[in-house]
């Protein structure tokens, strides 16, 4: 195996400018750098990732804990993460819990086991116990999305206020009666479910602040279709169906469409993230813009920062918009 020795003898350098060449730290000349890299890239040169941990005191890893990889929009936010990183020199190790609290737990304790030098955490545990629980590991931590305590740095948008400003956007298009679509919400003081929580608060909030008279149904039921079965849609009393990402909007799309109903003419359709894929949906999907790259990029950065720093960016709450679809 090649070493930084080997390839200083070659170049006739010390072993400490070969390695400010190869990590590109600053105190060498360009020529010199120049020469340093292609030698090492003749004689096939590789890190020894494991000595060097033990000199930096740093593995350039990142852990990752997410629920799953079914929404597209956690895929989006996995490509950005793992992107940003490779570009500060780190690698990650992705978990997925499957939205388990246990193994979310191993999931935590695998990567803390194998050193990684932070912890990027889309949680579904909560509460003063699971705080504490991850105090007791010398890792930093920054949350996403699902709020857990002010001892962890969060990244995130204003939730509320952005399904707040949907249904806003919705009474203006004088839709009068709704239907609030989130599932995840069958879960609620059962596991962290922060932000479908805020999301739900912002859209009654809506409701109220417009004088919205209609109670609106709210369907929490893993089998919400089964839920608009026998509902009557009409274009005298317009019904606006509000769903808490666009994954159930699609779902509900597909639904009406196959009962012969018209969008947006017979009954609107809201959704919430903006995933990529939108842009193959007939009509468009009018939605709620989730900032998913820049979440995952800022998370990292802010990591990076704690753990070269000691200190966290302490990232403010990122802006949204209401993409302006054909739903509603």
């Amino acid at each position: 195996m090649v070493k930084i020795k080997d390839i200083a003898r070659v170049c006739g350098v010390s072993a400490g400018t070969v390695d400010r060449a190869l990590n590109n730290r600053p105190g060498i000349n360009k020529r010199t750098k120049q020469k340093i890299l292609e030698v090492a890239k003749q004689l096939n040169y590789r890190p020894d990732y494991t000595a060097r941990s033990l000199v930096m005191g740093k593995t350039m890893t990142l852990g990752i804990v997410l629920f799953d990889l079914y929404n597209r929009s956690f895929a989006q936010l996995m490509n950005a993460i793992e992107s940003k990183a490779r570009e500060q020199g780190y690698f990650v190790y992705i978990t997925l819990t499957d939205k388990n609290p246990e193994n979310e737990k191993k999931c935590i304790e695998y990567l803390v086991s194998r050193k990684v030098d932070g912890i990027i955490l889309f949680t579904v545990n909560k509460g003063n116990e699971f705080n504490s629980y991850l105090q007791k590991f010398n890792t930093p931590i920054i949350t996403i999305f699902n709020y857990i305590s002010s001892d962890w740095e969060y990244i995130g948008i204003q939730e509320r206020e952005a399904m707040k400003d949907a249904v806003d956007y919705i009474v203006k298009k004088n839709y009068k009666k709704f239907i609030y679509v989130s599932p995840p919400l069958a879960f609620e003081r059962v596991s962290n479910i922060y932000t479908q929580e805020e999301r739900l608060e912002g859209f009654l909030q809506g409701l109220r602040e417009n004088n919205i008279e209609n109670q609106p149904l709210v369907v929490r039921d893993k089998k919400y279709i089964d839920a608009l079965e026998g509902i009557t849609f009409n274009q005298t009393e317009k019904t606006a169906i509000v769903c808490s990402c666009d994954l159930y909007a699609l779902e509900v799309m597909n639904y009406l469409k196959g009962r012969g109903l018209s969008i947006p003419t017979d009954v609107g359709v809201m959704g919430f993230d903006d995933i990529d894929m939108l842009k193959y949906i007939t009509p468009r999907l009018t939605t709620v813009q989730y900032p998913i790259v820049d979440i995952g990029e800022k998370a990292v950065k802010s990591m990076i920062h704690k753990i070269e720093k000691d200190a966290y960016l302490s990232t403010p709450l990122l802006d949204y918009k209401i993409v302006r679809g054909e739903s509603i």
